[in-house]
């Protein structure tokens, strides 16, 4: 009997830790249904209900990476004392009231969202845009923007953001702020180097042929 009890115990341990791991992974995902109850209202105004914005200033959300949306939240608000590292009076004074537990579950909500994508619009520059986005330019130690956000601008989760169907004045804005120091919330400045080596004519074309990928 004692060793049946002992052996209960144990187990009942057990199941309690797998029970609480379960549930700790399951809070560092986000509850998607919890993120739409504040994606679809407090968000909507400016990146729509289902995060398919209408208007450039602000990126369409939907279909994001959840890492990805979860770090830029971050990233917009002010924490311990120090100021936000990315610097955006709307998004750094929307994001003051949010924890990170609603953090994530906005970024849940908005990821499994799907984008409706933009077009690239300039077929004078498409060449050029398609040129630089699958093989860079080796002369000016321009990487392909490819090799990190994948051949149809998908990204890869937790490292590099979907970019494909984005609208092309954000990503033209995002490069250029990368480009002069107003934007500078990337890994090992990763971004701010490669934006350093790019005209506005190849920045703005790479932004259009981006905007068509799917």
């Amino acid at each position: 009997m004692k060793r049946l009890t002992l052996l209960s115990l144990l187990l009942a341990g057990v199941l309690s830790t797998a029970s609480a791991a379960e549930h700790a992974k399951s809070a560092a995902k986000g509850d998607p249904a919890k993120g739409q109850a504040i994606g679809s209202t407090m968000c909507a105004a400016c990146h729509a209900p289902d995060g398919n914005s209408i208007g450039a200033p602000n990126p369409k959300l939907a279909g994001q990476h959840a890492e990805y949306l979860f770090k830029q939240m971050k990233n917009f608000k002010a924490a311990d004392g120090n100021p936000p590292e990315r610097n955006n009076p709307i998004m750094n004074g929307m994001i003051a009231a949010f924890d990170e537990a609603q953090m994530r579950d906005l970024a849940a909500y908005f990821a499994a969202q799907k984008q409706i994508g933009d077009q690239a619009k300039n077929r004078d520059t498409l060449e050029a845009g398609q040129k630089i986005f699958r093989a860079g330019n080796a002369a000016k130690g321009l990487p392909a923007c490819a090799g990190c956000h994948g051949p149809t601008g998908m990204g890869i989760p937790a490292q590099f953001p979907r970019i494909g169907g984005q609208f092309a004045d954000y990503i033209e804005a995002q490069l250029k702020g990368f480009r002069d120091g107003t934007r500078a919330n990337d890994p090992n400045g990763m971004m701010r180097t490669i934006a350093l080596k790019m005209t506005d004519a190849e920045i703005k074309a790479v932004a259009d042929y981006t905007a068509g990928l799917r």
